[in-house]
């Protein structure tokens, strides 16, 4: 199994988590081309050698408007160590912001979640990279509209940070998806200690929004008298991550340090791991609940909800509940890190007064699709392959059209394909 193994001891912040996977690239150049046409307002990206405690990386430089972004101009909001920590990434109720503006040369513009939405959708990347940016960004305003007490349309981003930002989130995501890893592992977090200044402030570290991003997440302090790891790095790793623990058992292929601005006695970088592990099963969550009081309409669209939102199956199964009412088991499976947001659904989607949980270790073979030519055009096909055993099935929708467009049965196309191959 394609396995990406993140180790955050040192932390993470976006621009290093970037600058780590890029290196597992073969091509940096290429990628970067790519990620400077994907339409941000005014940004320009490129990475150069850096080298901390001996060991030679990656650091990723945004420039906005062909100026590099630094401390002066987030000098009303947040003092910071890493180039990304609490720059813009600190949300602030409306009404603090005059607070924010006093003693700034100029008012700088807050950007919402809406502006950020609308940004995202007109760039030129593909749709699966456009949710998981705007995934990212809801982690993080939820974060801080929980810290803050206000809604998360009252929610606000520092215009220059924002682009920053925008940047280095769009740039994992986009690496993501190019290196498509079966399985993210992220190591426990290291936080850092101390205390961290802001316009509100002096909080302690980590900071509000970060630790409450990474709730259910294993981290630790340490005697590194700094802010670590940044709400946007929490963020990335929330998402992405199917597990956090130690590194697995794996062959590496290849190895990325994406390193931070700040130099510490320990190398200040994040090391991203690519290889392949043996498949022992990954864990899935089964979140299931009776129900006699739905419309059968009403189950199916609470089932295409929670397929939009992730779930890995949802099923039903007739039962008899308390005086012998017939019911409905409700069942969605669903991988652990989205567990919280499907239980929200589930409980928005039905009329159920409780959800029951049950952890599992599922199996499942390695698949792929390949197109296969035949006289009656493209179909494509399905091969599963694992544990000794390959298995072959060609999509439906192919052998449909085929049956459609031919006057033939579906077990009759299936046949010839079988028997006769391609033309």
């Amino acid at each position: 199994m394609k396995t990406l193994y993140l180790d955050c001891g040192m932390g993470a912040a976006g621009d290093m988590l970037a600058a780590a996977l890029l290196e597992l690239l073969p091509d940096k150049e290429e990628f970067l081309a790519e990620l400077n046409h994907a339409g941000i307002p005014g940004v320009t990206v490129s990475c150069d050698v850096s080298f901390k405690c001996g060991i030679k990386g990656t650091h990723l430089t945004v420039k906005i408007n062909g100026e590099e972004e630094s401390e002066d101009m987030h000098a009303h909001t947040h003092d910071h160590d890493h180039k990304y920590e609490y720059k813009h990434e600190y949300s602030h109720k409306h009404m603090h912001e005059q607070e924010c503006l006093q003693g700034s040369e100029k008012p700088h513009h807050h950007s919402s979640m809406g502006e950020i939405r609308h940004m995202i959708e007109e760039l030129a990347i593909s749709e699966k990279v456009k949710a998981d940016v705007l995934a990212v960004y809801s982690l993080i305003a939820e974060a801080e509209s929980h810290t803050h007490g206000v809604p998360v349309t009252d929610i606000h981003f520092h215009e220059v940070g924002t682009m920053d930002a925008v940047t280095d989130v769009l740039a994992v995501c986009m690496l993501m998806n190019r290196l498509s890893p079966e399985k993210v592992v992220v190591s426990p977090v290291h936080v850092g200690s101390g205390y961290v200044k802001c316009a509100h402030g002096i909080l302690p570290v980590p900071a509000p929004a970060t630790a409450y991003i990474l709730r259910d997440v294993p981290i630790y302090g340490g005697e590194i008298k700094s802010e670590l790891c940044t709400p946007t790095g929490a963020a990335l790793l929330k998402h992405f991550a199917i597990e956090f623990g130690e590194m697995p058992l794996m062959q590496t292929t290849a190895i990325g340090y994406g390193m931070g601005k700040k130099d510490f006695p320990v190398a200040n970088c994040v090391r991203a791991l690519l290889g392949e592990t043996k498949d022992s099963g990954d864990t899935i969550i089964e979140l299931s609940c009776n129900l006699d009081d739905m419309t059968a309409e009403a189950i199916g669209f609470a089932e295409e909800q929670f397929f939009a939102a992730g779930a890995l199956d949802v099923y039903t199964v007739p039962i008899q509940m308390k005086k012998s009412r017939p019911g409905v088991l409700l069942s969605v499976m669903c991988r652990k890190k989205d567990s919280d947001q499907m239980i929200r659904l589930i409980f928005r989607h039905t009329t159920t007064l409780g959800v029951r949980e049950n952890i599992s270790r599922r199996y499942t073979l390695s698949r792929t699709v390949e197109t296969v030519e035949t006289k009656w055009g493209n179909i494509r096909k399905k091969i599963s392959s694992g544990y000794g055993v390959t298995k072959e099935k060609y999509e439906y929708e192919g052998l449909a059209r085929i049956a459609r467009e031919q006057n033939m049965g579906l077990a009759d196309v299936t046949a010839y394909l079988q028997t006769q191959g391609k033309s």
